[in-house]
């Protein structure tokens, strides 16, 4: 009986041990990986380009992340510039990306997740209030940062950046542990998800009345800005 318990408990760890090394971007198997974005292969990221068929370009992005971006096309007053494997095929495998934020005055990056990565974000200019909001019992952890400043969200925490220079722009890069962190935009997918959360849903779950989660979800369908 004790050898049978002893067993399972070693079952046990190792499949913890398992879920802990594939819950991130798989480790390389080899020095790169460049992705084939043509390949016809399904795999869970990308198949391998030909390494012998690899160039110095397939390393380099010339993604200009030194210049400021347009805000004022946007209804929240920001603009985010992602660096991943989708315009950037040199990452695949290699479980980083980045992304430059622009902020208009005022300018805010709405409250989201990255389901696959952990963000740390550096101020590139102006000053910046942001925070993220554990699971529950959804503690704020918030602070106001400045250009210099560096600050971590956890994986798959919702977080938020907000301008709060009414006068002026404020920028931040931020690089993040996966090739594709994918981004969910948390007032988006839940007044502009396609099809439709229910009315009965959201009304019970926000306890407002049913006019408002139609005036709401009008600005997200009849918007796509975000």
């Amino acid at each position: 009986m004790a050898s049978s318990s002893s067993l399972f408990l070693l079952a046990a760890l190792l499949a913890l041990a398992s879920w802990q090394a594939i819950a991130y971007d798989p480790s390389p198997l080899q020095d790169f990986c460049i992705a084939d974005m043509k390949a016809p292969v399904r795999v869970n990221g990308f198949a391998c380009k030909d390494p012998m068929a690899a160039t110095p370009d397939d390393f380099f992005n010339a993604a200009m992340l030194d210049q400021a971006r347009d805000t004022k096309g946007s209804k929240v007053r920001s603009n985010v510039t992602n660096i991943n494997v989708i315009n950037f095929p040199g990452l695949n495998t290699l479980g980083i990306s980045l992304a430059r934020i622009d902020y208009g005055p005022l300018g805010v990056n709405t409250p989201h997740i990255h389901p696959r990565a952990t963000e740390l974000l550096t101020v590139l200019e102006g000053t910046l209030y942001l925070g993220f909001v554990t699971s529950n019992p959804n503690r704020l952890f918030s602070k106001i940062v400045k250009k210099g400043d560096v600050f971590v969200f956890p994986k798959a925490m919702i977080h938020f950046q907000m301008n709060l220079a009414h006068d002026k722009p404020a920028a931040a890069l931020s690089s993040l542990s996966s090739q594709n962190p994918g981004v969910i935009s948390i007032a988006n997918a839940v007044f502009g998800s396609k099809p439709p959360i229910s009315d009965d849903v959201l009304a019970t779950a926000f306890q407002v009345e049913m006019d408002l989660i139609h005036w709401l979800q009008s600005q997200f369908w009849e918007n796509n800005n975000y």
